[in-house]
């Protein structure tokens, strides 16, 4: 629904996305926020945030990927009892010990039916695949939770230069362009200055995930870095009900490590 079927299409199709994105300016990001609409629609602004990690291939070994829940209603965050994710022409091994150790923390639980048909978390994969091979998995799902529990799990997930934290969001839906356009340049202003409160579901769909990942930099003393902000009026869609996408990549500062 999301993306081509065909892997080889699929792969041709991720690359030229890739091709007219900016690269990177050197220091690898720790975290990137990136949207996960259809790849038509989103796909250009996607790759503005994975064009940040060309050339990390062999350096990140895991990702810690949170989306919103879209078909699922529940509390907290949900991990699932899947050994590994699939796309076309690959399969994506879970870190079945690091999610271990997520199980553990309050508000973190197993729901299969959350991951089942969840479009967030896997539209990312193709990307991640692309630039970066083979790579251990840690997908959740997020449900209603506060920015403290997801930046607990957050926490517990980090580790070093190996680790990639990605957050699935997309920004407004279904305004005119021009009201798209203030909506989400206060969305941007929020990011920017890591004010996670602002944020709800009118200006993200994955403000939960967003807002866990604003505190956690918050915690860490983190730069972030706003990347490319466009909606669907841009790229291939009609301008009267647009959605908005953003990208994103935070950075660490050492000196507070």
């Amino acid at each position: 629904m999301f993306y081509p079927l065909d892997a080889a299409e699929l792969k041709r199709a991720v690359r030229g996305f890739l091709a007219q994105a900016h690269a990177g300016t050197g220091t690898p990001p720790k975290a990137l926020v990136a949207p996960h609409a259809g790849y038509i629609y989103s796909g250009p602004v996607a790759a503005s945030a994975y064009a940040q990690i060309a050339g990390l291939k062999g350096r990140i070994s895991r990702v810690v990927l949170i989306g919103p829940s879209h078909r699922v209603g529940f509390k907290g965050l949900a991990l699932c009892t899947a050994k590994s994710y699939a796309i076309p022409g690959k399969e994506i091994f879970l870190d079945r010990d690091v999610e271990a150790r997520l199980a553990e923390i309050p508000g973190v639980g197993l729901l299969d039916n959350a991951h089942l048909s969840e479009h967030s978390l896997e539209v990312h994969l193709p990307f991640l695949t692309e630039l970066l091979g083979d790579f251990a998995l840690v997908p959740i799902v997020a449900g209603q939770a506060s920015p403290d529990l997801v930046a607990d799990v957050l926490e517990a997930a980090w580790g070093g230069e190996e680790t990639l934290i990605v957050i699935s969001t997309d920004l407004s839906h279904y305004h005119d362009y021009k009201t798209a356009q203030l909506i989400d340049a206060k969305t941007v202003d929020a990011i920017e200055r890591l004010d996670g409160k602002f944020l709800d579901g009118d200006h993200a769909c994955g403000a939960v995930p967003v807002a866990g990942l604003l505190e956690a930099a918050k915690r860490r003393h983190m730069t972030v870095a706003t990347l490319d902000v466009r909606n669907s009026g841009d790229t291939a869609g009609p301008k009267d009900r647009v959605v908005g996408y953003g990208a994103w990549a935070f950075y660490e500062d050492h000196d507070h490590a």
